[in-house]
C-alpha cells in the first residue's frame, strides 16, 4: 500500500490517527521515498488529501525536521493558498525546519512578517517560530528580523505575549538581549500575574 493510500482521507476516515501513524512510520523507517510521495500531493486537487499530506509532513517535522526540509519551497508556496488549513499547516511545517534552512527561508522574511498581521492565530504562532528560527541563523538575519518580532511583542494581545516570548527566546543572542527585555517590560501593566510569571521565567533564562 502506497503512502497516499494510507492517509485518513484515502481510508474514508475523518480523524487524524492514520496520518499520525503514517508520519511515525515514515520517520522511523527514514522512508524518504514515501515522504516524497506525500510532498507531491500537497497540491492534490482533492482538498482532503492535500490537508492530510501537510498534516503528515509537519508531524514528521516535529521529531525529524531534516526529513521534510527539502520541500521548503512547497511550504512557502502554500502560504498563498486560499485554503486556510494549508496555510497554517505549511507554516507549522516551516517552523519545524526554519533553524536548519535559514538561508533558504530568509529571502521570504517579508512574506512571513506580512502574515503576522493577516494570518490566522495558528499561522501567526507559526510565523513567530519561523522568524525566530531564521534569526538564529546569522547575525545579519537577526538584525532584520528582531525589530519585527519586538514590535509584535509590544503590540500583540496580552494573552499572546508569553507564548511569543517563549518562541523567540532561544534565538536571542547577547546583542539583542536588552532590547528583548525592554519589549517585554513595556507590556508589564497589560499582563495577568500568570502571564507575567511566564515572561519573568523566560527573562531569567537569559542570565
Amino acid at each position: 500500500m502506497s503512502a497516499i493510500d494510507r492517509l485518513a482521507a484515502s481510508l474514508g476516515r475523518r480523524d487524524e490517527v492514520p496520518n499520525q501513524e503514517l508520519a511515525k512510520e515514515l520517520r522511523e523507517k527514514n522512508d524518504t521515498a514515501g515522504i516524497g510521495e506525500i510532498a507531491v500531493h500537497l497540491f492534490d486537487k482533492d482538498k482532503n488529501i492535500a490537508n492530510d499530506c501537510i498534516k503528515t509532513l509537519y508531524e514528521i517535522g516535529y521529531a525529524a525536521p531534516a526529513l521534510i526540509a527539502e520541500y521548503s519551497d512547497s511550504y512557502v508556496k502554500l502560504l498563498k493558498s486560499k485554503n486556510n488549513r494549508m496555510v497554517w499547516g505549511a507554516m507549522i511545517a516551516l517552523s519545524t525546519i526554519a533553524a536548519i534552512r535559514a538561508d533558504e527561508l530568509y529571502p521570504h522574511t517579508n512574506l512571513f512578517a506580512e502574515l503576522l498581521n493577516t494570518g490566522s492565530v495558528i499561522t501567526v504562532d507559526g510565523a513567530v517560530r519561523v522568524l525566530a528560527g531564521i534569526a538564529a541563523g546569522k547575525a545579519e538575519y537577526a538584525r532584520k528580523i528582531f525589530p519585527i518580532l519586538f514590535d509584535l511583542l509590544k503590540t500583540t494581545r496580552p494573552k499572546s505575549v508569553p507564548q511569543y516570548c517563549e518562541s523567540i527566546l532561544p534565538a536571542v543572542s547577547p546583542e539583542f538581549r536588552d532590547e528583548f527585555i525592554r519589549a517585554l517590560r513595556s507590556r508589564e501593566n497589560d499582563l495577568s500575574p500568570t502571564q507575567s510569571a511566564r515572561v519573568d521565567k523566560a527573562i531569567k533564562k537569559l542570565g
